[in-house]
């Protein structure tokens, strides 16, 4: 059992920006080091990474939430209403989600998806979707376990930095 107390959620400042970057980094390599490999995975170099967070929290595009044990930000949370076409004012969306690998099945992702799924609903969401790449089993399991059900009918493949990536939407009411 996760014992949630030794993280605490607060929203993103400007001055977070370099942490949540090198959180995305480590995350992101170890996600994809079991289905890819490391040498393929292209390095963002942080301050690269720093400038688009910095941005993104500096217009609340989308909002930024952390997750800090003590004065250690630990994981993150991205997220904001849908950017899919044709979707409801009422659809949120989980832009993105890390956590430091260190800190891994320790609580940490699911305070930031419970602080998440609160702002959405206090924003008038009544559902919430992300987009998580098939191949990634973590992440996939992450999301089942926080009820998000898969829409297969949505798969796509689009390229990233990674490389062409096999995507599907999950969604789930919010509660």
């Amino acid at each position: 059992m996760s014992d949630f107390s030794l993280y605490t959620v607060r929203e993103a400042t400007m001055r977070d920006a370099k942490a949540v970057a090198a959180v995305h980094n480590a995350s992101l390599q170890a996600a994809l080091e079991p289905w890819c490999d490391p040498a393929a995975i292209p390095a963002v170099p942080v301050e690269k990474r720093a400038a688009y967070w910095k941005e993104a929290i500096e217009f609340i595009e989308p909002q930024v939430h952390v997750a800090c044990m003590g004065d250690e930000i630990v994981g993150f949370v991205g997220f904001d209403r849908s950017r899919d076409p044709k979707t409801p004012n009422t659809m949120g969306e989980i832009w993105a989600i890390y956590v430091h690998p260190d800190h891994w099945n320790g609580g940490a992702g699911l305070a930031l998806w419970d602080a998440a799924r609160e702002a959405l609903i206090d924003e008038g969401c009544t559902h919430v979707s992300a987009w998580l790449p098939i191949g990634c089993e973590r992440t996939m399991h992450f999301f089942d376990a926080a009820g998000f059900k898969r829409e297969m009918n949505t798969a796509r493949t689009t390229p990233s930095a990674q490389g062409r990536i096999e995507e599907v939407r999950v969604k789930r009411a919010l509660d």
